[in-house]
């Protein structure tokens, strides 16, 4: 537990410290965020606030796991190359907008490419680890579920949805940074949790792995920490696409490291529900020529309903903690 706490300081002021030095050089090289014109009419005031500012997250969470981890170390490195190969991706995307100043940066093919290409590393690397191997736990059973080769596209199914889940939810001050938030804390109990057990059972490769992967979601933790100071409303910065794809591949590989995926409909609820808005919203309209809600994602539509960012941010938080707590107590 010491080095849990540990991991989420040091990944807190290494992402603070960042966070006071890039986020004037974003300034200095005006890499604004180009807010869309079909976007909520309030949102046109945030043109110009720095994006990019997931590279602050990313930062504290790099060096704070290279500092602590130790021993069995290619699961932990698996998991910060996913990380940072996605936050390169949004860095691109980014990158694209900013220079071009546009609200569009990698075309959709582009993107979506990259992330296949990813997402196959971590399934192939997943479905290939001994500790791992094809299989899930189903929660509140504390089933596994041998899935044999579907596990490989369905991890891959797994990580694309998530990230563009975390990506389409990262649409108002402090709502993506929240979320992420709680489910990388949830994230170092349920580590917490199998490492106890794999001691137990004389795995003490195993162990090593999932200390170091404790550590990453500590500092990740962390990271989220500091950034919610330069984030939470009103944002000095953005996390942008270098932040929330990111985000997205972390979270998703501690689920597929823990082979706890199916839990992710449950902790990672308010990312799905987004994502879920979009498609009810793009499917109505082809279908009926009627729209379901006032906008999509659903916090848009929240917002054009007169409720308030901050309010809305806040019961996505309660939402996510009362069924990350759920889960915990499920897996207990």
């Amino acid at each position: 537990m010491r080095l849990q706490i540990v991991s989420v300081i040091c990944g807190f002021f290494i992402s603070l410290a960042a966070g006071y030095l890039i986020i004037p050089l974003l300034k200095k090289l005006k890499a604004g965020q180009q807010v869309r014109d079909d976007g909520p009419q309030s949102h046109l005031s945030k043109t110009g606030t720095p994006t990019m500012g997931g590279v602050i997250i990313l930062l504290g969470t790099l060096i704070t796991t290279l500092i602590f981890a130790k021993g069995e170390m290619s699961m932990v490195l698996v998991a910060l190359a996913a990380y940072l190969g996605y936050s390169l991706i949004g860095l691109i995307d980014d990158m694209i907008i900013v220079l071009k100043k546009r609200s569009l940066g990698l075309r959709a093919w582009q993107k979506f490419l990259a992330q296949v290409v990813l997402a196959v590393f971590v399934a192939l690397y997943a479905y290939n680890n001994a500790d791992i191997g094809s299989t899930v736990v189903i929660p509140f059973f504390n089933i596994e579920w041998d899935m044999g080769f579907w596990f490989i596209p369905f991890t891959v199914f797994v990580i694309v949805g998530m990230v563009n889940s975390v990506n389409l939810t990262d649409g108002l001050d402090g709502l993506a940074t929240s979320v992420s938030l709680l489910n990388s804390f949830t994230f170092c109990f349920i580590f917490s949790g199998i490492i106890a057990i794999a001691l137990a059972h004389g795995r003490a490769g195993f162990a090593s792995d999932m200390q170091n992967m404790t550590v990453f979601a500590a500092a990740l933790t962390g990271g989220l920490l500091a950034f919610l100071r330069f984030n939470s409303y009103p944002a000095k910065v953005f996390m942008g696409d270098t932040g929330s794809l990111g985000l997205g591949a972390a979270i998703t590989v501690m689920a597929i490291f823990s082979r706890l995926q199916l839990i992710l409909p449950i902790i990672s609820f308010m990312f799905m529900i987004t994502t879920i808005s979009v498609i009810l919203q793009v499917g109505s309209y082809k279908i009926r020529k009627k729209r379901i809600f006032k906008m999509a994602p659903l916090h848009h539509h929240f917002e054009l309903k007169g409720v308030k960012e901050p309010k809305i941010v806040v019961s996505y938080m309660i939402i996510t903690t009362l069924l990350c707590l759920i889960t915990l107590w499920a897996l207990s």
